[in-house]
């Protein structure tokens, strides 16, 4: 076949309108009007001679052979990214994109400092910071469309030989009181006070609930007889929830950094207990790395492990930090 029968246009609203579910979202969403799209859809469907759309219901449906075309197509997308993201490290990072992703709570209260400081080394360099759930993540940088990830979670075990997957620092789950509870004026809390309290968790299905309830249950001691009175939707909610006297939590040490400093949230040791998750790094060494992926792992994950670990409180781990240098020198 001398020409093909789809060009890259008609690929990026295939895939509009699959994640938009509309042909109108998907217009939207490019920043083209609703006819162009149906044209284009139309035009694509005669080209290959298939539909790719069962047009009978209220939501954009895929075809089978719009669902293979789309798999396809976002293979072929994400290598002309690469290609186009090669062709600009010529450049020598005088432009470029670097793409990070991070779970939860590594994306909200760690990468932003990280990419902070990658940004004074490298302004013109363009950083895109990518928050999903540590299976989503993963996925992402399995896929090509994220450069590295720093997670707290698990990765999926059918990514596991995919990936490689670096240990990178301990982080504290530390437990918060509000500061004017009783327990707030001792120096230790006993494992036997934590079944006296009321808890303040995330969704039962999220990941980080499941790492915490993991992390915990190693330390010997049994969620099953913490009092769960609220599940909450966020980090940030359940800090103001326990400020406000609603209960206790487990969270991440990093996530409660200015809260300690302001005075309004109690960290409370447990005796002879200190409850740490690993952080891990991930990348795939089987896709192209960027320049600006080289210089943010070989400059500022050791910089920040040596620096800004001690503002977050996190341990790093040396030996994840060479062993990353030496993956991407």
């Amino acid at each position: 076949m001398s020409d093909l029968p789809f060009t890259l246009d008609q690929l990026r609203i295939l895939k509009a309108i699959a994640a938009e579910g509309s042909f109108k979202r998907a217009a939207d969403s490019l920043y083209v009007s609703q006819p162009a799209v149906s044209l284009q859809v139309q035009n694509l469907e005669r080209q290959l001679d298939v539909p790719l759309f069962d047009r009978g219901g209220r939501r954009a449906q895929l075809t089978e052979a719009g669902y293979l075309l789309l798999n396809y197509g976002e293979k072929i997308l994400t290598l002309c990214q690469e290609t186009c993201r090669a062709i600009e490290d010529l450049q020598n990072l005088q432009g470029g994109t670097l793409i990070v992703g991070a779970s939860q709570t590594t994306g909200t209260y760690l990468l932003p400092r990280m990419i902070g400081l990658f940004r004074q080394k490298y302004p013109d360099v363009a950083v895109q910071l990518h928050v999903h759930s540590t299976r989503r993540t993963a996925w992402g940088v399995a896929n090509g469309q994220v450069d590295l990830a720093i997670i707290g979670g698990e990765v999926p075990s059918d990514l596991q030989e995919t990936l490689e997957i670096l240990p990178y620092a301990e982080d504290e789950l530390a437990l918060i009181l509000p500061a004017f509870h009783p327990l707030s004026k001792v120096g230790t809390v006993q494992k036997e006070d934590l079944y006296k309290l009321q808890f303040i968790t995330l969704d039962s299905q999220s990941t980080i609930r499941k790492v915490i309830d993991q992390v915990l249950s190693r330390c010997g001691i049994d969620t099953r007889r913490l009092k769960v009175e609220m599940e909450l939707n966020s980090i940030e909610a359940i800090k103001n929830a326990v400020q406000s006297g609603l209960g206790a939590s487990f969270v991440s040490i990093s996530a409660i950094e200015k809260e300690l400093q302001m005075g309004v949230l109690h960290r409370a040791p447990i005796e002879d207990v200190v409850v740490k998750r690993m952080l891990s790094l991930i990348v795939n060494p089987h896709r192209y790395r960027s320049k600006a992926a080289e210089a943010f792992s070989r400059e500022i994950l050791p910089e920040f492990a040596s620096k800004g670990w001690q503002s977050t409180q996190l341990e790093p781990l040396a030996l994840a930090s060479e062993t990353f240098k030496a993956a991407s020198s």
